[in-house]
């Protein structure tokens, strides 16, 4: 793990204070994300049975935290990677309409990942979702919803900056929005990585669509499981953060598939053995919802707020201990 060592950071909370900023972030962010979106809290799973369909298998390389039950005779359950497919089946479960959604807190263990100052095994997000019509499967609607997600971020820097005044505003008034193809041709010779930072850096905020799909190069900008998101009408919201002089994704979130896209997908990525999961056959037979959603990252939203070097200056998790003596060395404290 690469440790990122701001130059001349300092730190403007210490512990105490920023348990209280992160208080602070959430409650205010979760209220605007509700009131833009017409959403409602519900709670939500921490574990699920491999055999429903309903975990994220995210890239399809990551390995689930699972664990037996005794009352079941050892049944295995899955820590959840995300709640993408859960959320649709809730909508349908709990009587959601058309043009209502919910939203949830979502935790996970994501034991394969690569730590860094914006990664975690702990993930944290709010997951939401939301039922639209078969008709609204498309852009436009894809860039209104973006539009409405970005406010409700705009807003609370906003309100942060009232509330302490090291906080500046750095987001622009409005987002910007670009194709990974368009993204890729205009910066052929870098890595998806290192375009997201130029684009960034460039824009300050950006909407990156189209993401799961090959690309003109033969490469994918971004991996994405083929059973939640379209790939055609998805995207990340990526925005420039100049603590560490990165792009910072602080959503991923789209159009999610219908019956056809589901069954192209899944063809694309060799696992038609899906369509018959219970989830995945109840999609192919039309009996959910058509629905939009995403995830925050609540952790990325609270330390690019609040303006912090690293992630577990914000959340609790476990980090190698080389980096916590690295950090706690240039004054960077982690919880």
């Amino acid at each position: 793990m690469k440790l990122i060592i701001p130059d001349g950071y300092n730190v403007a909370l210490d512990i105490k204070e920023t348990e209280i900023g992160i208080k602070a972030v959430k409650d205010f962010f979760e209220r605007e994300l509700a009131k833009q979106l017409n959403l409602t809290r519900v709670s939500a799973p921490l574990f699920v049975k491999p055999e429903t369909g309903l975990n994220d298998n995210l890239n399809g390389v990551e390995r689930p935290v699972s664990f037996g039950v005794k009352e079941q005779n050892d049944a295995v359950v899955e820590i959840v990677h995300s709640l993408a497919k859960w959320k649709r089946q809730a909508l349908k479960r709990y009587g959601f309409a058309e043009g209502e959604g919910l939203y949830t807190d979502m935790n996970a263990i994501r034991r394969d990942e690569d730590t860094d100052n914006i990664h975690s095994i702990f993930v944290d997000q709010w997951d939401w979702e939301k039922i639209i019509s078969k008709s609204d499967r498309n852009v436009d609607t894809l860039k209104n919803i973006v539009r409405k997600v970005y406010k409700a971020i705009k807003n609370t820097e906003v309100y942060m900056a009232k509330q302490y005044d090291y906080i500046k505003e750095i987001l622009p008034e409005d987002i910007f929005f670009i194709t990974s193809q368009e993204l890729e041709d205009l910066y052929p010779n870098q890595t998806p990585k290192e375009r997201e930072n130029i684009i960034a850096k460039e824009k300050g905020a950006v909407f990156i669509m189209q993401i799961g799909g090959v690309l003109a190069s033969g490469e994918r900008h971004d991996g994405r499981a083929p059973d939640y998101d379209d790939w055609k009408l998805n995207g990340d919201i990526i925005v420039y953060y100049p603590v560490l002089d990165i792009a910072l994704e602080l959503s991923s979130m789209g159009i999610r598939v219908d019956e056809d896209s589901l069954l192209e997908q899944l063809k694309i990525s060799n696992c038609m053995e899906r369509a018959q999961l219970p989830f995945q056959k109840a999609l192919l037979n039309k009996e959910l919802p058509y629905t939009v959603g995403g995830g925050i990252g609540q952790s990325r939203i609270c330390m690019f707020y609040l303006r912090k070097a690293h992630i577990g200056e914000v959340q609790s998790s476990i980090w190698p201990q080389e980096v916590m003596e690295e950090a706690e060395k240039n004054n960077i404290p982690l919880l």
